[in-house]
């Protein structure tokens, strides 16, 4: 049943990191601060792909404290997990001198243990802490014992990361919160370390994969909200009354497009109505004489999410134009381009505009 679960949870995790690293490649291309990412999200997928080799290995694990394995994979893991994240607001870190100041202690005990093995040296087991004090001195555990504090100090700037990112007011709040639980799933490790034991080695996993998966679908949103939304086209003339029967259209997109010309016709022509907060899908409905079907099958048909983003698309442009008119100075005073609070304001104008309403105004004034 282990067998089982450890097995697909690695192929899982390998999958889901080699994915992210080829998104983040492609993006990589055209911004450089996603380079990192991709290199460290690959990292992971690889390191995943070659545990999964040696899976007996791994189940039939004698459970050990401070393991050198563990300790290795966790100073790797600790080192990568505090300087990735940085690479979106700050991608002047990419500076390849700082980056081999930073990173020559966990080269240098990678080179040691690597030369340990290959001069076929034996670590020291210690099964429980009791066993500790009488091996505590010797060069085995003290060599340990340094590599740990060298986890602990790329772990202590990795809890420096939060607040490093709220000194940045372009930094998106997604980051800071996934900074906080790349820094508690990283103490899931420690602790694996101290005390050995399958079942936390896959919870780590499962912990370390879906966050990852969180940060790259966040980022994959905000680059979304950047894509050109759909252009309101002025309708000079009241088109025709559409039949509402489906099944006598004779093309379906002609007759989706000649609903929607409608709707935009009833849309410019009707701002009093539209400007009132109460104004939603069931009014508009009533308005131009379509039922809820048609009527999100119509707007979908030229690009837009649902009846609401078509709706705040139109109170948006109002709102822009009235503040650029100097007739909306304050965040309260947006009601009367139809938004019943400002928490709403806000969060349609980042949609449509992928800016903030704040620094808009701020322009304006």
């Amino acid at each position: 049943m282990i067998s089982v679960s450890l097995h697909s949870i690695l192929l899982a995790a390998t999958v889901a990191h080699l994915m992210i690293a080829a998104v983040m490649a492609l993006f990589a291309r055209h911004r450089v601060q996603y380079l990192s990412i991709t290199v460290v999200m690959g990292l992971f997928g690889f390191a995943f792909l070659v545990m999964m080799g040696f899976t007996h290995e791994i189940e039939s694990a004698t459970p050990m404290i401070l393991a050198p394995g563990l300790i290795l994979g966790l100073t790797v893991a600790v080192f990568l997990q505090s300087v990735y994240p940085l690479s979106i607001p700050m991608p002047a870190y990419l500076q390849w001198k700082r980056m081999v100041i930073y990173a020559a202690p966990a080269m240098a005990v990678l080179l040691v243990y690597g030369l340990l093995f290959m001069l076929g040296w034996h670590p020291v087991q210690i099964h429980s802490w009791r066993e500790l004090p009488a091996q505590l001195f010797s060069s085995d555990i003290l060599l340990r014992l340094v590599v740990l504090a060298l986890s602990f100090y790329y772990l202590l700037n990795m809890f420096r990361l939060p607040r490093t990112l709220l000194q940045h007011p372009d930094i998106p709040r997604y980051l800071v919160v996934y900074t906080i639980v790349l820094c508690l799933s990283s103490c899931i490790f420690v602790w694996l370390t101290m005390d050995y034991s399958l079942w936390l080695l896959i919870v780590w996993m499962v912990i370390l994969t879906l966050q990852n998966l969180y940060m790259c679908f966040r980022t994959l949103e905000t680059l979304a909200l950047s894509l050109p939304k759909p252009e309101i086209k002025k309708v000079e003339t009241e088109p025709v009354v559409v039949e509402t029967d489906e099944s006598n259209d004779e093309d379906f997109n002609e007759a989706n497009l000649r609903r929607f010309q409608r709707i935009e016709f009833w849309m410019q022509h009707h701002q009093d109505e539209w400007k009132d907060y109460t104004f939603g899908r069931d009014q508009l409905c009533e308005a131009v004489g379509l039922n809820r079907h048609l009527l999100l099958q119509s707007v979908r048909s030229q690009g837009y999410y649902n009846i609401h983003e078509y709706i705040s698309t139109y109170r948006i442009n109002e709102l822009q134009r009235m503040i650029a008119r100097g007739e909306v100075r304050t965040l309260g005073a947006c009601q009367d381009a139809g938004f019943g609070t400002i928490k709403t304001a806000r969060s349609s104008f980042e949609k449509v505009t992928g800016g903030s309403l704040d620094d808009y105004l701020a322009k304006y004034k």
